[in-house]
């Protein structure tokens, strides 16, 4: 069976979505963690803000106490946002994961089988992996963008 590559120049082409799948899985351990921080956040201003509408039914709110509870409103609402941001993020890094994972493959068949035609589809499917990736840097930094914001809600609310 005649090969146009050696099994040493194989294995370096492979190489190339490997490092991809490394990568691309550092980037969703990073997601993952600011995911469950921000679904958390989430969670204690639900459980403030339920807080603040059992009080209601007791007595009027304060000045302050109004203006805390609109703070409330509007970080969890923008940290909704947020939070779609970060799936999106994740959801377009697990895309590139699985085209880098599928690229490699064809690069092993293409060698096994002489399939010398899937040059073109691998080169393809290697590019729509990275543009999946960048896809997700570019979640990752309007998310980052969502953050900051966020917390200039909060600090605006306590002055």
């Amino acid at each position: 069976m005649p090969h146009s590559f050696s099994i040493v120049e194989v294995i370096q082409l492979m190489l190339a979505p490997g490092l991809m799948i490394s990568a691309c899985g550092l980037l969703l351990l990073g997601l993952n963690n600011k995911y469950s921080l921000v679904v958390n956040r989430i969670r204690i201003l639900n459980e403030e803000k339920r807080r603040f509408v059992n009080k209601a039914a007791e007595k009027d709110f304060s000045y302050e106490e109004n203006v805390r509870l609109e703070s409330i409103s509007r970080q969890i609402s923008a940290l909704s946002f947020r939070v779609k941001l970060v799936r999106n993020s994740v959801l377009s890094y697990t895309i590139a994961v699985a085209l880098f994972v599928v690229t490699s493959l064809l690069i092993g068949m293409q060698y096994l089988f002489d399939f010398q035609s899937l040059s073109y589809l691998i080169t393809i499917i290697f590019l729509v992996g990275m543009l999946s990736v960048l896809i997700g840097v570019i979640y990752a930094a309007q998310e980052t963008i969502k953050g900051y914001e966020i917390i200039r809600l909060e600090v605006k609310s306590e002055e």
